[in-house]
Parts: C-alpha cells; structure tokens; sequence
C-alpha cells in the first residue's frame, strides 16, 4: 500500500499525489453483482435544484455489498479484490464452497486464494466476521453492527478501525475511529482487521476538474454572498464574514448539535474527541 507523486509535466499534475493500487487485482466487476446507478444532479421532480453544487460526474454502477456476513460456517475464498467507485474503500469478491459469490469490504492485508469464513466458532483471522461476544478483547475490528442482523454501520471507510476494549453483560465496549467509546449489543457482528486502503488520506487530487469527475460542483464561499443568501455575506470590501454559521444560522466550528436527551445517550461511555 503506497501513494506516488507524479512528475510535474503539466499543471494538473504537478501536485498530483496518486495511489499505486497495488492490492487491485482486476479492473472488471463481477456483473452478477452490479447494478444501474441513476443521478439527479440535485434536482428533484420537477426539475428544481434542491442540493447546491451537486451535479455532472463520471458514469458509475453499484456493486451490491454483503454488509450483513449472514452465510454462516461456509469457507469462501477470495476471487478478486477491486475497486469501487462509490466507497473510499476497496472491495474483495468472495466465492463460497456453494458457488456463490458476494462482495464484501476488503480488509487490510486481505490477498487472493485467501480463506475466510463468518460464523460463531470461527478463528479471529483478517477477514473473518463473528459476533461481539466471541471476538478477543483488545482486537481490531471494522464494518461493526449497531443493532444485530442490520449490516456493518461503523468503521466501514478507508483505513479506519475500532477496538473491541471489554465486555459487560449483554453489551461489548468498543472504541470507535472517533475516539468515541461506546456499548454496542454483544449479539452485533464485526469484521476483523482494519479497512483497506489506507492511504486514502495521502492522495491529492491536483486540479479541479478531477471534483467534476466525481460529481461536484464549484462551491461557492459564503463570505463573497450576499445578505440575503448567507448570514456571512454582504459588507464593504473584504468583510471577514462575522461569526462563522450554516445558511440557516446554525453556528459552526464546536457548536454541538446533538441532542441531550438522545435515547442512546447512554450507551455512549465517553464522547468523542
């Protein structure tokens, strides 16, 4: 895993920092497992713009990831792992001793002809998905559940991780990649090992017209706007903008805005950074 810095041949490129992809094993998906993709352009039916600078982009199709890891005791060996345009993460195609085949998100160090399996009495190897209460304390984990049989919520994004730290009774304590801890129901699956790809964060995109590829538009600065479309716009000259806020008048930068008496308030142990 590793990024390259391209020779400055042109001025797209010169800051241009890419990643090798080096785990890729093919360029071809699996067609069983994709799926037409439309886009809006951030219009809604009639025709009107209702998300701002959102439009354009490269064509896509959807591979169908298996989030839940439900195909309990049966060994499958991975076939490819790919790329996946809709994911910072990279995906690993699984073919079970039954022929079936499923993408799932790809972990760390994950290689091609390895074994993995999900089940209850599985060993804690990378790739491997069991339940909470069967997983080694202290290990690392990603694509974890929040509520039993919903599929993988957290920790699913390139590079990132939890930490399974304890267990007390019916829930496990987990670390979560936000510094936040918190109990999640011991009965909730999880992958071992961290995601891959985690060089994500090092790539330099180089110009703007790559924003455009993936979909998004020029965005405008508040401070330049006008009164009427933004508390920060108007004033004389280079106005700094006042007090930094959304469109609506929600403050930003340490404003919290979640509520105090969320339900689930109290599974969170210690909150995040």
């Amino acid at each position: 895993m590793s990024v390259r810095k391209l020779k400055p041949i042109t001025p797209g490129q010169r800051f241009r920092v890419v990643n090798n992809f080096e785990e890729i094993t093919t360029n071809k998906p699996e067609k069983s497992l994709t799926v037409g993709i439309s886009k809006s352009g951030g219009r809604n039916q009639t025709g009107k713009m209702t998300m701002r600078y959102t439009g354009g982009g490269h064509k896509k199709k959807y591979r169908i990831i298996d989030f839940k890891r439900n195909k309990a005791n049966v060994e499958a060996i991975v076939k490819t792992v790919e790329y996946d345009p809709n994911r910072t993460a990279f995906i690993a195609l699984l073919e079970y001793a039954d022929g079936e085949k499923r993408y799932i998100i790809a972990p760390n160090g994950i290689k091609v002809d390895q074994k993995v399996v999900s089940g209850e009495s599985v060993e804690p190897n990378i790739g491997n998905a069991m339940k909470l209460k069967n997983i080694p304390l202290g290990t690392v984990i990603s694509c974890v559940e929040m509520k039993p049989g919903q599929g993988a919520i957290l920790a699913r994004s390139a590079g990132s991780s939890a930490q399974l730290t304890s267990r007390d009774g019916k829930y496990a304590i987990i670390k979560l990649p936000s510094g936040e801890s918190r109990m999640i129901l011991v009965e909730c699956m999880a992958m071992i090992g961290s995601v891959s790809n985690s060089d994500h964060q090092l790539t330099v995109s180089g110009k703007a017209g790559r924003s455009r590829w993936l979909g998004r538009r020029p965005r405008t600065r508040p401070v330049v706007m006008n009164p009427v479309d933004h508390p920060m716009g108007g004033g004389e000259g280079r106005s700094s903008g006042g007090h930094p806020r959304s469109r609506n008048g929600m403050p930003a930068k340490g404003y919290k805005t979640r509520k105090k008496n969320k339900a689930s308030n109290r599974h969170i142990i210690s909150k995040r950074k």
